[in-house]
């Protein structure tokens, strides 16, 4: 065997050992974070009448979790390239898996909205610590693959945390307490448990990994090393350069888009589904649905753009398709047509994310990687303060989820355009 060939056999090797060591166990832990953060969907079928929400006071609820995480994102991602991802990824799980117990005791919209912002601000770093994680231990030919596997998780969670939370409304009455409250204290728990045990498990750097052989440690931190040398040469890598690099902000502005779409169905698709006169228990399996197909197609269009190394037009093309899905949403009202309608949904948001992800370790690496991917997921985490939150605005108006749906349709075609702006901008990506 020649030199070539035994490089190439080490590479798939190590890529394999460090993919089952590292993303299954992401994915767990994204699996309860984007529970946690989109339970309120489920919370909301009866906590609403018990509170006295509103559709725009839901909505704004929603909404607000993302201004905590907004103001508390750079600051968390910057902790966690300093002290390592297992002491701080740790500490993020545990503060919100408390913060989101206490979701359990709101009495009032004020004391909902004080939580739903401090939920925000204890997961921030979470997501955007993750993406910064995985570009230390994988190569960037390899990056769209492995965070949709990662990604993987949000649909998944959907597909199985939607019957999971509709059947725990059913827990109403159980020691005195609401079926939205045992939804938001059993759901938390995995959060501090897993919490701990990231504490344990993760391993920060490669250069730590001693469950790797020798050769597949070696190979793998001269690796990252000479990818890191290869990002703009003589450029300087500090957290300022992330912060102002204007590619940075353009793809603020698409992700903006991709979350509002992403948490418009997080939240507000048991509702909609909720007006075909349904049970909360039907309305979760019919909500796991759209997910449950998202995920095969995330994986193989992530795979396409990972073998092609083209990422622009995969972003595009899904941009405009989770759109069309929207509008489709929109002017339906049969069952057949609104899970369809939402499934198209699904897969273009998710079919995004990969690609777009796969962006940021192209031209930034040590701190401004870490600033810039929290630039990124902060600002366009936005998104779903604004989705979420105009289609409650709208629907209290209207009566209608409609224009809703049309507004977060609209931020995904200028999701769609700025990508193809800024491939405009930067040759490396044509």
């Amino acid at each position: 065997m020649n030199r070539a060939s035994i490089e190439i056999s080490l590479e798939k090797q190590t890529i394999r050992r460090i993919t089952w060591r590292i993303v299954p166990f992401i994915m767990l832990l994204y699996f309860i974070a984007y529970i946690d953060r989109v339970n309120m969907g489920f919370a909301s079928l009866t906590m609403n009448k018990d509170l006295g929400l509103t559709a725009s006071m839901m909505g704004f609820g929603a909404g607000i979790f993302f201004w905590g995480y907004f103001l508390f994102e750079v600051p968390s991602n910057i902790m966690l390239h300093k002290v390592g991802a297992r002491v701080w990824i740790a500490r993020v799980m545990i503060t919100w898996g408390i913060v989101s117990a206490c979701m359990a005791f709101v009495e009032s919209p004020s004391s909902f909205y004080i939580l739903r912002f401090l939920l925000g601000a204890s997961e921030a770093g979470f997501f955007p610590g993750i993406i910064l994680y995985l570009s230390y231990w994988f190569p960037a030919r390899h990056c769209a693959g492995v965070v949709a596997l990662f990604m993987a998780a949000a649909p998944i969670s959907t597909a199985l945390g939607s019957p999971i939370s509709a059947g725990l409304l059913e827990f109403d009455g159980v020691m005195g307490l609401h079926g939205w409250q045992w939804l938001f204290i059993l759901e938390s728990l995995p959060a501090v448990l897993l919490g701990i045990v990231v504490f344990f498990y993760m391993t920060d750097r490669p250069v730590q990994a001693t469950w790797l052989k020798n050769d597949e440690r070696a190979w793998l931190v001269a690796e990252m090393n000479q990818e890191a040398a290869s990002k703009n040469t003589g450029s300087p890598h500090n957290f300022l350069r992330g912060l102002f690099d204007p590619r940075v902000l353009a793809l603020s502005l698409v992700y903006f888009g991709t979350s509002a779409g992403l948490y418009t169905l997080g939240i507000w698709a048991p509702q909609i589904i909720n007006q075909l006169g349904v049970s909360s228990m039907q309305i979760g399996f019919l909500n796991a649905i759209p997910p449950s197909v998202s995920v095969i197609a995330m994986i193989l269009w992530s795979r396409h753009s990972d073998f092609t190394g083209e990422r622009i037009w995969h972003v595009i093309i899904a941009c405009l398709f989770a759109a069309a899905g929207l509008v489709l949403a929109g002017n339906t009202e049969g069952m057949i047509g609104l899970i369809a309608a939402l499934t198209v949904v699904n897969i273009g948001i998710s079919c995004a994310k990969p690609p777009l992800w796969s962006l940021p370790t192209t031209f930034l690496s040590g701190a401004a990687a870490a600033s810039g991917i929290a630039i990124i997921n902060s600002i366009g985490n936005l998104g779903g303060l604004a989705g979420p939150m105009m289609i409650g605005w709208i629907k209290s108006s209207t009566g209608s989820y409609k224009g809703g749906l049309y507004f977060v349709a609209g931020l995904l075609v200028v999701s769609a355009l700025t990508t193809f702006w800024l491939s405009r901008k930067d040759t490396r990506w044509h």
